[in-house]
């Protein structure tokens, strides 16, 4: 039986930051790629877009048909106002939507300048991006899902366990997040269970969403493959859903950097550049 004089009475050692390994080469090159392609896709998305801003359901999108969204102008007396049309409801969105500078002065166009490539209306140039980076998307989108799955990163990293599927936990994950209270210690090496079905999400559902929608929005590949039409109700369904794939896409980003940077913006960065990522490890008595 310990005695008063056997206790280790020395305060417990604070909590010491290791570096561990959490990113792989793979992961963090196909990431980066994925920045670069992501944000070029978007931007000359919305170039395309711009030619004829309004969306529609089914097989047919002409200006006589009607649009569940559209972005367009209304005459005010002498001036010119943007408005943004989803279904009944309308917002005034002058300077960014509908209407916005370019060269200084205020010209009817869906998304602004400063959101398209190239920043001029040039559809035939905005298909050429969005083409390429489509196809460097997809090649790098494969060679991610190819380690995922061969390397087993899908099922170490990012497939989630019963535990953490259950209400109470994922319960429990929503509050902290609402609190910022992110993990730490031996919980920071891993992803929550929000991270995992998240980036599930955006993996298996809506990247290829993205894609099948892209390809059946071409006359070429309808061609080839009728079928696809069926699947997705039309060609002008199929644009719309590859619409709101993309802003969900979007969505997506803005909260992962917002994450990103709450949680510790460098030591994020760090990981994603170097693989290394900061933890502090429980502290022990001396």
């Amino acid at each position: 039986m310990a005695t008063v004089d056997h206790l280790d009475t020395s305060p417990p050692a604070g909590p010491t930051k290791i570096l561990i390994r959490r990113h792989s080469l793979v992961t963090r090159i196909t990431h980066w790629l994925n920045v670069i392609c992501l944000s070029l896709l978007l931007m000359s998305g919305l170039q395309i877009f711009n030619a004829h801003p309004s969306l529609y359901w089914g097989q047919y999108g002409a200006d006589a048909d009607p649009s569940w969204l559209s972005i367009g102008s209304v005459q005010d007396g002498d001036s010119t106002r943007g408005v943004l049309r989803i279904g009944r409801l309308s917002v005034v969105t002058t300077g960014i939507l509908g209407v916005s500078r370019e060269g200084g002065e205020l010209t009817e166009r869906g998304f602004p300048t400063w959101a398209t490539i190239p920043s001029y209306q040039d559809l035939a140039t905005g298909r050429r991006w969005h083409l390429f980076f489509a196809w460097l998307f997809v090649i790098n989108g494969l060679i991610y899902a190819l380690y995922g799955f061969v390397g087993g990163h899908f099922r170490r990293d990012l497939a989630p366990s019963a535990e953490e599927l259950s209400p109470g936990h994922l319960k429990q994950e929503i509050a902290d997040h609402a609190r910022l209270r992110f993990p730490k210690g031996e919980k920071a090496r891993r992803y929550n269970a929000l991270q995992k079905l998240t980036y599930l999400i955006v993996i298996f559902i809506l990247l290829p969403l993205m894609l099948a929608t892209g390809l059946t929005m071409s006359p070429g590949m309808d061609a080839g493959f009728p079928f696809l039409l069926d699947v997705f109700g039309g060609r002008q369904s199929a644009r719309s859903i590859h619409f709101i794939c993309a802003w969900s896409i979007v969505l997506f980003v803005l909260v992962h950097v917002a994450m990103v940077i709450l949680s510790g913006l460098w030591n994020n960065m760090r990981s994603m550049i170097t693989g290394r990522y900061r933890i502090e490890s429980e502290g022990v008595r001396k």
